[in-house]
């Protein structure tokens, strides 16, 4: 059974930080890249984020750059987002999601992906 699990959600006040988790099973890790997704009440879901094991390649918002980091621990199945500075505008539910043979150069779009977890509530006071 496919899963990706997100953790690492919670109510935090502007300027602090939080990192979330994405622990993948079911598939092949390694052939996937996975993203960072997020929808905020009324709105589109939007990519965050993006990392790709075929290729190393990276990708983030605007919204995010500089104060996001990606990364991936091929040998737990998990992927970070290190979120820094955060502001009341990243609050959203945070999901996870995983694109067959993807890479990152480009964003990742909700057609490219394969499989989404449930989501982790990231709230940003001010």
């Amino acid at each position: 059974e496919v899963q990706l699990v997100e953790s690492g959600g919670g109510l935090v006040q502007a300027g602090d930080s939080l990192r979330l988790s994405c622990a993948a099973s079911g598939f092949t890790f390694d052939d996937y890249a996975i993203g960072w997704f997020r929808q905020a009440p009324g709105k589109e879901r939007e990519g965050v984020s993006c990392i790709s094991s075929s290729d190393g390649s990276t990708y983030y918002a605007d919204s995010v750059k500089g104060r996001f980091t990606i990364s991936s621990d091929n040998a737990k199945n998990t992927v970070y987002l290190q979120m820094n500075s955060l502001k009341p505008e990243d609050t959203a539910v945070y999901y996870c999601a995983a694109a067959y043979g993807s890479s990152c150069l480009e964003p990742l779009y909700y057609i490219d992906i394969d499989y989404w977890g449930k989501g982790t509530l990231v709230t940003v006071s001010s």
